[in-house]
């Protein structure tokens, strides 16, 4: 990605909203287009257009990160949504990835891993931090091995989602052309239930397609 990743910052504390908006900017290649105290203020700027990413508080009033999540996932499907969070508790995590959101870092990331997970999201890439891995992986262990008529193909596609690569990646690794792996993903997405690629890499976890190793 050549231009900078437009990215609004949702918490509604005002100390740590700031010094987000702060930190962000000492990333290049980020660029923070507006701060929001609660879910509504998220949702109204995104909008008013031009945003790439929201980093996502959960708990906030008026109107929560996850509702907000799910507001700006359904009216703005271009728009990735990446939670930062205090709360690392399966319950926060699986009602964020429900709502749409694409990653999930706890506030104890840095300013690179921040960096990398807003770099990875905005390439339509699933990121989580290791805290967040590993209770998915210990929550989805691969003890149902059906494949819901998956083919071959959109299981050998479903295992390089689950492995964080993107659509142009995927299509290098395999030799196919974007159209063809969008279309796998289509497919596969319907026949295993799944809106977007956090649920799909759930479901990589449960079914054993793919692995922690």
């Amino acid at each position: 990605m050549t231009d900078a990743i437009r990215v609004v910052v949702a918490d509604d504390q005002q100390v740590v909203r700031e010094g987000l908006v702060a930190l962000l900017g000492l990333i290049a290649g980020v660029d923070v287009i507006g701060a929001a105290a609660n879910g509504v203020e998220a949702v109204d700027l995104v909008a008013r257009g031009n945003v790439d990413v929201v980093l996502m508080d959960l708990r906030m009033p008026v109107l929560d990160g996850t509702q907000a999540t799910a507001r700006i996932t359904a009216d703005f499907p271009d728009v990735a949504v990446l939670v930062l969070t205090t709360y690392a508790d399966d319950a926060s995590i699986a009602s964020a990835l429900r709502a749409g959101a694409r990653g999930y870092l706890t506030k104890d990331a840095g300013r690179a891993e921040i960096g990398a997970a807003l770099r990875s999201t905005a390439a339509g890439q699933s990121t989580f931090d290791a805290e967040v891995s590993k209770r998915l992986i210990a929550g989805l262990t691969p003890t149902d091995q059906s494949s819901d008529g998956l083919t071959a193909r959109e299981t050998e596609v479903l295992r390089l989602i689950a492995q964080g690569l993107s659509n142009p990646e995927i299509a290098g690794r395999l030799f196919i052309s974007e159209a063809t792996v969008k279309t796998h993903i289509n497919n596969t997405f319907a026949k295993i239930g799944a809106r977007h690629r956090a649920e799909a890499v759930r479901y990589a976890y449960r079914k054993g397609i793919a692995s922690d190793s």
